[in-house]
């Protein structure tokens, strides 16, 4: 991995240079070197109340990206040259959407709106509208809880495009594998990605028959059952034996089944649950919403 033009004696430059000329606590500051792979800039913004950013040149969108992300209120922190000298400014990023970066530098970004734009378990409306029909955010909420993410671990998804975000944005160090076999539902992906400027989601058309050589080999997989269910756990096994699996299916015979394919995948059940959630409309009567089962393994020892 090439080494970042931000060294440490850069760094500390920058933040002297910050500290003496912008309203800022570097106690309270996040710091995020976008210049390497895999660098979410618009979902560390969005949890973070301060940002420092050190970026190269080639972004001739991002605040555009920012303000389509609804990261308009956001005010950037700035100086117009390479190096952390010369005159301060700040400008509100919906005035800067027709502006790009040319050349490395830092800048500062503070979000007013942190607590709220990101939280566990985001409404449907957050979303891309295409395709998928996404599961409700509370049930979301609790398959998040149960995946137990960090921010270095590689998860691999499976026809769970919701999932697929809110866990990239958890896995800010690591990788999302979003495996999407219709291709309307894989187009409805790359616009969620676009959406939040997820860099660390690769999307790949199949797992039924292998996992793909050239994606990131997972810690943890999340697979919406079918048919093919059983094939997809032995194409994950196979690259790495010690990965933990989460089933979420609606299907009684798959249920059913999966104490029997789990013994023939020589995996232990660690936990299974079901989760009901139902919601009162405005005419005060009960809506009810699937209600699907999450099953968990690991490999037994």
């Amino acid at each position: 991995m090439a080494k970042s033009m931000f060294t440490n004696d850069v760094i500390l430059s920058w933040l002297q240079y910050f500290s003496k000329n912008a309203p800022v606590d570097l106690a309270k500051i996040k710091m995020l070197d976008v210049t390497g792979e895999n660098k979410n800039l618009i979902p560390t913004v969005m949890s973070n109340r301060m940002v420092l950013v050190f970026t190269d040149a080639g972004h001739p969108e991002i605040f555009y990206e920012m303000w389509n992300a609804e990261l308009g209120n956001c005010v950037i922190w700035y100086n117009e040259g390479s190096d952390p000298v010369g005159e301060m400014k700040s400008d509100k990023v919906s005035d800067m959407i027709d502006r790009g970066i040319n050349s490395s530098a830092a800048m500062l970004i503070m979000n007013p709106d942190a607590r709220t734009n990101y939280h566990i378990g985001m409404e449907n409306y957050r979303f891309s509208c295409g395709s998928v029909q996404y599961v409700c955010s509370e049930v979301r909420s609790v398959i998040m809880n149960k995946l137990d993410l960090a921010d270095r671990d590689t998860i691999c998804i499976v026809s769970g495009e919701s999932i697929a975000v809110e866990s990239s944005l958890i896995v800010s160090e690591g990788n999302v594998v979003a495996v999407e076999y219709d291709s309307r539902d894989r187009m409805t992906m790359e616009e969620n990605v676009e959406k939040f400027g997820l860099k660390n989601v690769s999307i790949a058309d199949s797992i039924e028959n292998g996992y793909p050589e050239n994606l990131p080999v997972p810690d943890i997989a999340f697979i919406v059952a079918s048919k093919r269910i059983d094939k997809e756990i032995k194409s994950l096994l196979a690259v790495n034996s010690k990965m933990r699996i989460v089933i979420y299916t609606l299907d009684f015979e798959i249920l059913m089944s999966m104490a029997q394919m789990f013994k023939e995948n020589g995996l232990i059940r660690q936990e299974i649950i079901n989760v009901a959630v139902s919601r009162v409309n405005s005419k005060n009567m009960i809506e009810p919403f699937p209600a699907p089962w999450l099953i968990s393994g690991v490999k037994a020892e």
